[in-house]
């Protein structure tokens, strides 16, 4: 199908030879001699053009207000404008309104051609990234959080609710792959500044100066090796969303650096003389105690305080099993049409299994369960034998009977004291699984270990295990 181009020209002549010459050019060109006529084209029959060549001045009034009203009503398309006798003015007020040129008469045909090419490139682009959006909306709107549970409802509503206002800060609490990101999304794509940027960062993913860096931007030279300016990702996030995942991981001063930006809405990049100013809504996310942390001093009450406007708090999948009828066949399609399988009877023994388990990684451990199953899947069953929750389940009562005090779920370990494992086993199975529950996250997994990165990284060269560090290298 040939691209559209609406040609508004009043006069007959020359609007003929332009609608013949763009017509052998591949162009699907509508000719409209008047602004009602090209108003009806627009409007009531929809034509969405991707370029329109317009005369500046026509019998009926001034193209410029015929694009301003395109504008308001969020219509797309590049407009070119022609004109005799144009103004500074006019040119200026076609710039504002976001006219793609303004070439004055008589205009050389291999100019405007190359122009309108121009144009055109520049109107699929911009048409992808809207195509991209209104996906992105579909994705992520509020009934993404799925589920038929009171816990599920009662997300969907705050969530509903909070998509409505212009919120500065928010903070979203629960377990680990319980779906904070998947909730920062569907704020941001279902609420006002949908149109601008999504900035997510994981704080506990990156060391203290680089993670100053990536935040607040520095100019060139700043410290060594900065050869130029880099703009943080608060000012990349300006007009859009930052999500701040892992909060608590925050260093103390940076802390109150983050509590700046959100009081004042500007930011001083590190080597920089100036300030420069945001417009940031910040979701905070975290999966630990914050109101421990600021008893014991290691998160700021006031940036607590400061995040704590509007709290989100997430369900544990446990707490909800009954949306597992609801997750489970989505998550199983999703996986069907990224892998072509064919998977869509799921057995009951399969659902007894799913309704048993504990599930201490929530919604993110249920869908790399169905991956693997999808993936290994030969008919149209769902594949009981790949489950492998046996081992998960058996570890809550040995747990439970170890300790007065049971430890969390996914804070469980369960090694055999048959015999069937040496002590230098037992080790490198108690590194590579706090690397697995920490995503190969080398800061992550030494937290969880209680010890440094350095010696966590010395175990981890010494059993072979692969991972990615922290900075992005293999160790």
């Amino acid at each position: 199908m040939a691209d559209r181009l609406l040609l508004i020209e009043d006069e007959s002549l020359l609007g003929t030879e332009l609608a013949r010459h763009f017509r052998r050019g591949g162009w699907e060109v509508v000719l409209a001699p008047d602004l009602a006529t090209a108003r009806r084209a627009l409007f009531d029959e929809e034509l969405a053009p991707l370029v329109v060549v317009s005369d500046m001045q026509l019998p009926d009034g001034n193209a410029l207000d015929l694009l301003g009203e395109v504008r308001e009503r969020s219509g797309g398309g590049e407009w070119i404008f022609l004109t005799g006798f144009g103004t500074v003015a006019d040119s200026v007020r076609a710039l504002r309104l976001g006219a793609y040129d303004f070439l004055e008469k008589p205009c050389d045909q291999k100019r405007l051609d190359l122009v309108i090419a121009g144009a055109a490139r520049s109107a699929r682009a911009q048409r992808q990234l809207d195509e991209q959006a209104q996906q992105q909306h579909r994705s992520y709107s509020i009934d993404a959080f799925a589920g038929r549970s009171t816990a599920a409802s009662g997300v969907r509503t705050v969530l509903r609710k909070l998509s409505q206002v212009p919120f500065s800060a928010l903070v979203i609490g629960g377990e680990t792959g319980t779906g904070k990101g998947l909730a920062t999304r569907i704020l941001h794509y279902s609420g006002r500044r949908a149109a601008g940027p999504l900035i997510e960062i994981n704080c506990a993913a990156l060391p203290r100066e680089l993670l100053e860096s990536e935040l607040f931007g520095h100019e060139a030279g700043a410290f060594t090796g900065a050869r130029k300016r880099h703009r943080g990702l608060i000012e990349q996030a300006s007009g859009g969303t930052l999500f701040l995942d892992e909060i608590g991981e925050l260093e103390l001063d940076l802390q109150a650096k983050l509590l700046k930006v959100i009081e004042d809405q500007r930011l001083r990049p590190l080597g920089a003389e100036s300030e420069v100013v945001v417009d940031v809504q910040l979701i905070a996310a975290s999966n630990r105690d914050l109101p421990g942390h600021v008893r014991d001093g290691t998160f700021r009450e006031d940036l607590y305080h400061r995040l704590s406007v509007f709290g989100l708090a997430l369900p544990a999948l446990r707490e909800r099993l009954d949306d597992l009828e609801d997750l489970v066949p989505a998550i199983i399609a999703e996986y069907n049409a990224r892998s072509g399988k064919q998977v869509r009877i799921i057995p009951d023994p399969v659902w007894a299994a799913l309704r048993a388990h504990d599930w201490p990684g929530n919604v993110r451990e249920l869908r790399n369960v169905i991956e693997r199953c999808v993936l290994f899947a030969d008919t149209e069953v769902f594949p009981l034998q790949w489950l492998q929750l046996h081992s998960q389940a058996a570890a809550v009562p040995a747990a439970a009977t170890a300790s007065a005090v049971e430890p969390a779920a996914g804070e469980r370990l369960t090694i055999p004291l048959d015999g069937s494992m040496s002590l230098e086993d037992m080790d490198r199975h108690v590194v590579a699984t706090a690397l697995a529950r920490s995503h190969n996250n080398l800061s992550a997994a030494a937290r969880m270990l209680g010890t440094t990165r350095q010696t966590l990284r010395y175990r981890v060269k010494k059993y072979g295990i692969a991972v990615k560090d922290a900075a992005g290298g293999d160790s």
